[in-house]
């Protein structure tokens, strides 16, 4: 069975099982801070299983792509070197919210595996929690499964916990018997083996959610039980294909063969082939990874996805690929994974950009990193040592890129240890330093816990604002810091939880919503509005006057000219991306905006920076489209269809599956749930007032909307009106005017330097002529006018170079600022140094003053003393030699 049979087999296995069939959630968790990348098919679902969020189904399935590098789930440094471990893969999935249970789970489970996929029964061996007689039970009782194939385990593994609160449950493991070949060393038991034994192989988990952990770790039944399931598809289909390991199926082989093929390495299964299969898992985790906005930093994801490419770069070294090639095995990877992805297909060019530029610039770091480890192995060995110490190890690492592995791997061609307890904890250090500043960063500070028991009771909020400016409002909750509130009284600051409200709470990169919630004899001014957990609206307010309770009928009425300036910005968004992507290419993509009353700030996916004509041509594209006066329609349906309609996704939003489509004239079709005009001529104008570079990959557009635009235009206006009256020329010629000025002055420039080349000239050869000899030395002591700092320097090195063996005392400048010098040439240095001297003239000058042997400086706001001092400098000499 090829690969691609095995995912539509199963998909087509739970769709005829009433299941519906969703599209992987992004690699980057939407809305979740708490996961650097998307680790598990139920991330897309966390919110239903902690209670706040909900679907439209409560049977589904998917495949999920997924990415392990960090955290517990970290097996980068077993990838290439074992047969099953991936930094990406695909999980496939089926889940019940609600619905079945384990007695259909385990049903569905061995079903697909026994008579659809027809694993032979006598090599299934299943595991459950130890304490879980219902699951052993119905393993016996639903299924044929022989007799004395189940194994009971601890909750290390067999119990499934979302984190240390929070929904949990008994799981149930299967695995697959590979027969004695695979593990000879093993002779025992079988049941021995499970969870020990690369002879059992497991392939699918199935957890049951039934309880709720709480604060002091005591368990409590949930009012629904849940099914959550997850199974390796590369495990599988290696399963399937009946291979010991996922490098020898159809997902890998061909790019194995392409690897080999571009590097000139034949590909061999051992050791010797861990550098294909390092580059052929990790070109897969950046393609999709890149491919979902990831884009290669020095933090958080993109240092991963840096690292992990880094890596391969490396690992292609020791193929003697010493300049650019992993970004060739994009296309092989899209070809094959892009039918079951889709969303990665039009950003593959960037994907190869990107990967291609990362590439040129690790090359210029990577000779200096194998310099530096050379170097430290030559001073072990010189040393009679044997250990290349953990700190050193880890700066290679973290500074150039060398995974542990790789440099194990070239020091033990020296007989040189690595010391991996103290690289180990170096690395701990940097990992809890990265996990505080991931904390710090994630979320508003807002109490989830607090929030989900007040969703749980009372629902979401109903948003009206799509179609009304105010509504009629109840206080479901109020909270004060961490604790609900019974009553809020004028003076305070508190968050209001309404049962529906007209307040955009701020997401997609659109601001909030401000205004007044009010009735008799109080009023609340709304500060912010937020959405920390999906579809429950937070206000934070101050109550103005009076106090508010719970159950309190309210007016609640938003700004209505800041949510007008808003939509401005917001349709210009969509329009501004459309022009991107019409200029630029259709690789381009949203990674990130800030919609705002009168301007907008839009990140984009690019591999370079954005020219002026291309700048002019997006600005002008956007402009005409405002003329044009389209129609902006909006209109809700399920995801797929919206997709199928071509609609755009903004990166970083979560979406339900029934969505909102703004559609733009013929020209901008987009998931969004943003509030915008009806209208494009509402914009009036867009000014592009910046771009810049954000990241390798991300470029930044921002501008001006609206009536700022405005405003800004004729503020650019007046001021070329006054450029105009000051070069009393017309605006056209301007910058004629202006080049034939900076010109004049670059003229001026040099004729000014000339003249003072030839003034330090004359002035040297005047200066020598008054030198004066002081037991046998030649001093040049005056006070000079007219030289700055720089011109007094040049003029002692003149000075000098005359004298060939001397003293040059030499003081310039006005009333209350003067520099003082001291130059000596260096055959005088072993007794008279430049710096001591400079200390007595400075001091007798009333200033201050040092430096190095040969030339020291120093100034005083005394000209007269100045002066005098310069003038008795001979004197000084001869009293200090």
């Amino acid at each position: 069975m090829k690969s691609h049979q095995v995912r539509e087999s199963f998909l087509q296995f739970f769709r005829q099982k009433g299941h519906t069939i969703v599209p992987s959630a992004s690699l980057v968790p939407a809305e979740d801070p708490t996961l650097l990348f998307t680790n598990a098919g139920m991330n897309q679902f966390k919110d239903v299983f902690l209670g706040l969020g909900n679907r439209p189904y409560t049977r589904v399935a998917d495949t999920q792509k997924v990415i392990r590098v960090s955290g517990k789930h970290n097996d980068l440094e077993e990838v290439g070197y074992d047969g099953h471990h991936h930094t990406f893969f695909e999980m496939l999935g089926n889940w019940s919210f609600g619905d079945y249970y384990k007695r259909e789970a385990i049903q569905f489970a061995w079903e697909l595996v026994t008579e659809v996929w027809q694993i032979p029964k006598e090599k299934i061996w299943v595991t459950v929690y130890l304490d879980d007689n219902e699951a052993e039970d119905l393993w016996g009782s639903v299924t044929d499964l022989p007799d004395g194939r189940v194994v009971r385990f601890d909750e290390k593994e067999n119990f499934w916990e979302m984190g240390e609160t929070g929904p949990c449950g008994p799981c149930s493991e299967m695995f697959v018997d590979l027969g004695p070949e695979a593990d000879p060393d093993f002779t025992g038991d079988p049941r021995d083996g499970i969870n020990v034994s690369d002879r059992f192989r497991e392939f699918w988990n199935l957890v049951f959610i039934q309880y709720n952990r709480d604060q002091n770790g005591d368990l409590h039944p949930l009012p629904e039980k849940h099914v959550d399931t997850g199974m390796g598809f590369e495990r599988i289909t290696a399963i399937l294909q009946g291979v010991n390991s996922n490098y020898k199926t159809d997902v890998f082989l061909p790019l194995l063969e392409t690897i080999s093929d571009v590097t000139g390495q034949p590909y061999f299964d051992d050791e010797r082939g861990a550098p294909h299969r390092v580059i052929a898992d990790h070109i897969r985790c950046l393609t999709f990874a890149i491919g979902d906005g990831v884009m290669p930093s020095n933090d958080g994801r993109g240092y991963v996805i840096r690292r992990i490419l880094r890596r391969a770069i490396l690992y292609g070294k020791r193929l003697g690929m010493d300049t650019s090639f992993i970004f060739n095995f994009i296309d092989p990877v899209i070809e094959q994974l892009g039918t079951a992805f889709p969303d990665v297909i039009p950003r593959r060019e960037l994907i190869q950009k990107i990967v291609q530029s990362e590439e040129n610039r690790f090359h210029q770091t990577l000779d200096r990193g194998l310099d530096i480890l050379n170097t430290s192995l030559d001073r072990i060995v010189a040393n009679g040592d044997s250990t290349l110490d953990g700190e050193r190890a880890f700066e290679l690492y973290d500074t150039f890129g060398f995974p542990l592995d790789l440099t194990q791997i070239l020091t033990r061609e020296r007989e040189i240890a690595v010391d991996e307890q103290g690289f180990n904890d170096k690395m701990e250090q940097q990992q809890e330093r990265s996990r505080a500043a991931w904390r710090a960063s994630g979320g508003k500070g807002q109490d989830d816990q607090i929030l989900g028991e007040i969703f749980k009771e009372h629902g979401p909020t109903e948003f009206v604002g799509y179609h009304s400016d105010s509504a009629t409002v109840e206080v479901v909750a109020i909270v004060r810091g961490q604790e609900i509130i019974s009553k809020a009284i004028a003076g305070e600051e508190v968050q209001l939880l309404l049962n529906q409200t007209p307040f955009y709470g701020e997401s997609g990169g659109q601001v909030s919503d401000l205004g007044t919630i009010e009735g008799q004899d109080v009023k609340l001014q709304v500060l912010d509005v937020q959405k920390p957990i999906s579809d429950l609206i937070v206000h934070t307010c101050q109550v103005v006057e009076g106090s508010v309770t719970p159950q309190m009928v309210l007016t609640a009425q938003i700004d209505t000219e800041r949510r007008q300036q808003t939509a401005i910005s917001h349709t210009a968004t969509h329009i501004l991306h459309s022009a991107l992507r019409e200029v630029l290419g259709t690789h381009v993509g949203q990674a990130g905006s800030l919609v705002e009353p009168g301007r907008l700030r839009f990140d984009f996916s690019h591999y370079e920076g954005v020219s002026s004509d291309q700048l002019q041509q997006i600005e002008t594209s956007v402009n005409d489209k405002i003329r044009q006066n389209d129609v902006v329609q909006t209109k809700v349906m399920p995801i797929q269809e919206a997709k199928d309609q071509g609609a755009l996704a903004f990166f970083g939003d979560k979406y339900s599956d029934i969505v909102r489509m703004v559609q733009t004239g013929d020209y901008s079709t987009e998931l969004c749930g943003g509030t915008h005009l009806q209208i494009t001529g509402a914009i009036g104008l867009f000014n592009v007032i910046g771009e810049s570079s954000v990241a390798a990959g991300t470029r930044r557009i921002e501008a001006l909307t609206g009536a700022t635009a405005v405003q800004q235009q004729q503020m650019d206006s007046a001021l070329l009106q006054q450029m105009s009256n000051l070069l009393k020329t017309q605006r056209s010629q301007i910058p004629d005017r202006l080049k034939k000025l900076l010109r004049d002055n670059h003229q001026l420039e040099r004729e000014l330097a000339d003249f003072k080349t030839q003034l330090s000239t004359t002035q040297t050869t005047d200066l020598t002529q008054h030198s004066v000899e002081v037991k046998g030395i030649n001093v040049v002591a005056q006070f000079v006018e007219n030289l700055d700092r720089n011109g007094l320097r040049n003029l002692t090195d003149d000075l000098k170079n005359r004298l060939g063996s001397g003293i040059v005392v030499l003081g310039t400048g006005t009333k209350d600022n003067v520099s003082l010098i001291v130059g000596v040439t260096s055959d005088l240095t072993p007794g008279i140094q430049a710096g001591n001297l400079m200390k007595v003239i400075a001091t007798s000058a009333g200033g201050r003053g040092g430096g190095r042997p040969e030339l020291a400086q120093g100034g005083t706001s005394d000209l007269e003393q100045a002066k005098s001092a310069v003038s008795k400098a001979p004197q000084l000499i001869e009293d200090l030699i």
